[in-house]
């Protein structure tokens, strides 16, 4: 295990539990490629970015996090977010495995994995557990998120 590349995942998701978006990106190489099921190809600053939104739009945020793993390339840990989904006010759980790759002593790749309908059923109840499983609903996720992440960025200058 590299106990450098644990720290690494560790300070970065402490950095999460605390608030803090900027120690986050600096946990990130300045080319890292991020995804996840909502955001599924962010690259280097936007994915800073996308962690800087969340934690502004986030007023009742809980993160946990287990079961770091690393070695000299790769990495993977399981994390928890409690939160209030900011458009709904409803309470979610969402239960992620990460996975990262390592270079220059820091994050260079994040994949994110999570269940996006039960995501979806708890963050827009009755129609994201009917539809929520469906590429319409799905899409239109993808697309609300990627305007907001576009409409933060130009309200924060970048």
């Amino acid at each position: 295990m590299s106990e450098a590349h644990a720290a690494l995942i560790g300070q970065f998701y402490s950095s999460f539990q605390a608030r803090q978006a900027q120690a986050m990106a600096e946990c990130y190489h300045p080319e890292v490629v991020f995804s996840d099921p909502v955001f599924p190809r962010l690259v280097g600053g936007e994915a800073g970015d996308m962690w800087a939104m969340l934690l502004a739009r986030a007023s009742d945020l809980d993160i946990s996090f287990s079961d770091i793993k690393a070695d000299a390339h790769e990495g993977a840990v399981h994390w928890v977010a409690r939160y209030s989904f900011s458009a709904t006010k409803r309470p979610v759980e969402n239960r992620v495995s990460a996975r990262f790759t390592f270079q220059d002593g820091k994050i260079i790749r994040h994949i994110d994995s999570f269940n996006l309908w039960r995501w979806s059923a708890q963050a827009l109840g009755p129609m994201g557990l009917v539809l929520g499983w469906s590429p319409l609903v799905q899409g239109k996720i993808r697309r609300q998120a990627a305007e907001g992440l576009k409409r933060y960025q130009a309200k924060q200058g970048g």
